[in-house]
């Protein structure tokens, strides 16, 4: 499997919008007292069984390298899934979108820090004009806010998410895309569910079922298996920098959709924050140079 740079940015804009969607449906969860790491495993486990059962021919190649590539992805996937989830039960779905997002900022220098690779000059403008915008989005420019558990957690969970993008672009680029998500399926399954063993065990009682099921299932096919899956194979055909940013959008889409379902309205901020994120991806997708190079080569018939 191939895909043209521009396909797999394309993947990971429908990662973002579906991503966009989820912290409505993790809060409607715990509306029914559902645990966090009762949510997550189960997302993990009907995560692994659908990919199971469309790719268990690709699966059951799967190499010692590509178990441990795996393990390692579904590692830090766990830890950035498990630290958001708690923290959004302490915090607004705006401001957990918002400090989420904030993992663009901190890719460039992941990747300077452990590849020794030093951020393209254009990426720091990039970068800061995302992070402008998504003050917009959440009116966080304008109201400001405290942190409290359930921010600092998030912006913690912010930091694996940066962390995971660059591993997908780096070391699990080299194993089939079929296998980490696979494996990325188990272990959230795994280890979600023996901490919700240890940790959560007293709240079971109280989880209303008939309330939180729906949107943990929601949550498991669309943004586990449909987004997830979608986000380890675009990752695989494009770099980190651009990926961080495409997928921070998703702090726009969850505003759009917000306002789509009647939640929020549609204001100035979020005309300028959407406006402003998506001139930071063009700046980090098109050069100056290259836009140059095509209109010389349309001009003279190469």
């Amino acid at each position: 499997m191939k895909l043209a740079r521009w396909q797999a940015n394309i993947m990971l804009l429908l990662t973002a919008m579906i991503w966009g969607t989820t912290y409505t449906f993790i809060k409607q969860a715990y509306e029914g007292h559902m645990t966090a790491g009762m949510m997550n495993a189960i997302r993990g486990f009907i995560y692994a069984l659908l990919i199971f059962v469309f790719f268990h021919r690709i699966i059951r190649q799967m190499t010692r390298d590509d178990f441990r590539i795996g393990l390692i992805a579904g590692i830090i996937n766990f830890l950035g899934y498990q630290i958001q989830t708690i923290g959004l039960n302490y915090t607004t779905p705006s401001k957990s979108a918002f400090l989420t997002a904030t993992y663009v900022v901190m890719i460039p220098f992941i990747v300077w820090l452990f590849l020794h690779q030093r951020p393209a000059g254009k990426s720091y403008l990039a970068i800061a004009i995302c992070f402008v915008g998504t003050l917009f989005l959440t009116n966080t420019i304008q109201t400001g806010f405290n942190f409290k558990i359930g921010d600092t957690l998030t912006l913690l969970s912010a930091f694996v998410f940066a962390a995971q993008i660059v591993y997908f672009s780096s070391k699990a680029a080299e194993s089939n895309p079929f296998t980490v998500a696979f494996m990325l399926g188990i272990v959230q399954g795994v280890a979600s569910l023996i901490w919700s063993l240890i940790f959560e065990r007293g709240d079971y009682s109280s989880i209303n079922w008939s309330v939180s099921i729906w949107p943990v299932l929601i949550l498991a096919v669309f943004a586990s298996f449909g987004a997830q899956t979608m986000q380890v194979v675009g990752q695989k055909f494009t770099d980190s920098t651009s990926s961080g940013l495409i997928l921070m959008t998703e702090s726009l889409f969850g505003s759009l959709f917000s306002v789509l379902m009647g939640f929020d309205p549609l204001t100035s901020n979020l005309l300028i924050g959407g406006a402003l994120i998506v001139v930071a991806i063009f700046m980090m997708e098109f050069s100056l140079k290259n836009i140059v190079a095509i209109r010389k080569r349309r001009r003279f018939g190469r």
